[in-house]
């Protein structure tokens, strides 16, 4: 007999916190393949997440510098104005958030995050509090989907996996956890996350 679910673990980005590197760099490169080109080549998501992994951003824009001097201005900008990378709180997930805690159900945060930034994103968006704990990646110096991190989480606050529902808008991250047995739900919306809540009883 499967066990009744009674921890909820949040990933952060794209789930409850809008973020995309678009919204500041429409505003530093007027055309916009240019800027796609930018965001793939230069900037791009590999290079992104070796902050997450833990690298200092001083060594990861020194890096694209290096490489790509003419563009020095627009590499600094990923740093000093990633404030502007956030798009805001996702209203539908965080009023989900709240009904959880409401009912007494564990919620924790799994995400994968620079710890230089982080602490912007604690200053910004309160509810970020409400958690029982976050493991955040770029303090552990792992990524997701590497289940070490997980197990980090799983471990830390002693979560038996079959009693978890893991919340990811990344396939591949919830493919992990599913691995290491916890429940999945890949977030494309609040709607269907709702759905998936009351499915297993938890709202």
């Amino acid at each position: 007999m499967s066990k009744p679910v009674n921890t909820v673990i949040f990933d952060l980005g794209n789930v409850l916190i809008g973020w995309d590197p678009r919204r500041l760099y429409r505003q530093l490169i007027d055309d916009e393949e240019r800027m796609e080109w930018f965001l793939r080549e230069v900037c791009n998501h590999e290079w992104n997440e070796q902050q997450d992994a833990g690298r200092p951003w001083h060594e990861g824009t020194a890096m694209l510098r290096e490489r790509f001097p003419e563009h020095a201005e627009l590499i600094d900008a990923y740093h000093l104005r990633w404030k502007e990378t956030l798009v805001g709180p996702i209203e539908g997930s965080v009023a989900l958030l709240a009904e959880l805690k409401e009912r007494g159900v564990r919620v924790l945060a799994l995400t994968n995050w620079s710890q230089e930034t982080f602490p912007i994103a604690r200053q910004l968006f309160p509810f970020l509090g409400w958690f029982e704990g976050i493991v955040v990646s770029g303090e552990e110096r792992l990524v997701k989907p590497d289940p070490r991190i997980y197990r980090c989480l799983l471990e830390r606050y002693a979560v038996d996996p079959a009693t978890a529902l893991y919340i990811d808008d990344s396939a591949r991250n919830v493919e992990a956890a599913e691995a290491l047995g916890m429940h999945g739900h890949w977030f494309r919306d609040p709607a269907g996350l709702r759905e998936r809540l009351m499915g297993l009883g938890l709202l």
